[in-house]
């Protein structure tokens, strides 16, 4: 990454999310902020996620795989009450269950962004951050996925750690993701970036390419952080493991033209 004018330096110094840049709600169009709003705290310059024992499914009747999730977002964008316009359908015939106003809070369109984070998961919980298409226009809907983690893919001293272009409603981009092993601890701190230029993405761990791809979105993003479990994949009835991702900085700069 080269030198670059920085757009966004969070480091979690207060006790509060920034609600002028995160919204800590969870797709809350499909469901609604009470019950989608993640189990979060800032404390000691850090935002801890989780999902604790009693936190209720999201979703619960429209979800086809059981799901709970703790996650913010830098954006949101959604139609009125009754819409079928809103960010990240998951199934056919969704509408808007309740009306949330548009959020801009960091939506860059290129640069390098960048989240140091660690996560404590099991093989029914995973943690991700990634960059979603705001859907103000229906096809600006890919994502660039900077690190996607599932506990069943954690071994002692390395980690299959998903990365890439997923499609989804965008014709433009070509699916090219993929979960290959990297030799790191993911319950420790690690940076996990992705410098974006117009028709190419590097994606860095720690400061280390990991992945190039020649290609890119070309509309503005929001930011994704969060943890999730899925309590069908539970192993046996014993005590429910608590999911945690905890985040020390998400930094955003504007990349140079060199």
């Amino acid at each position: 990454m080269v030198n670059s004018r920085v757009e966004l330096d969070e480091c979690f110094a207060g006790d509060t999310l920034d609600p002028d840049v995160w919204f800590r709600y969870y797709l809350p169009h499909w469901s609604s902020r009470a019950a989608s709003a993640a189990t979060c705290a800032v404390r000691g310059r850090e935002l801890h996620l989780s999902i604790p024992v009693d936190q209720p499914l999201w979703c619960a009747d429209l979800h086809e795989e059981p799901l709970r999730v703790s996650c913010i977002q830098s954006g949101s964008f959604a139609g009125p009450l009754g819409s079928t316009v809103g960010q990240q359908a998951f199934r056919d015939g969704l509408r808007v269950r309740e009306e949330q106003p548009t959020m801009w809070g960091y939506t860059p369109c290129y640069g390098h962004v960048e989240v140091r984070m660690r996560g404590v998961v099991s093989p029914r919980s995973m943690f991700a951050f990634w960059m979603s298409g705001i859907e103000d226009r229906p096809e600006r809907a890919g994502e660039i996925c900077v690190a996607e983690i599932f506990g069943n893919a954690v071994r002692d001293g390395s980690a299959d750690v998903g990365i890439g272009v997923k499609r989804l409603g965008d014709p433009t981009l070509t699916q090219e993701f993929a979960a290959d092993p990297l030799s790191i601890d993911v319950a420790e701190f690690h940076t996990y970036g992705v410098d974006w230029r117009p028709g190419s993405l590097a994606f860095t761990v720690d400061g280390e390419v990991v992945r190039r791809l020649d290609q890119a979105p070309d509309y503005p993003m929001q930011l994704m952080i969060g943890v999730f479990d899925f309590p069908a994949k539970a192993a046996d009835t014993g005590a429910v493991p608590v999911p945690e991702l905890v985040v020390s900085h998400v930094r955003g700069h504007a990349l140079s033209a060199g």
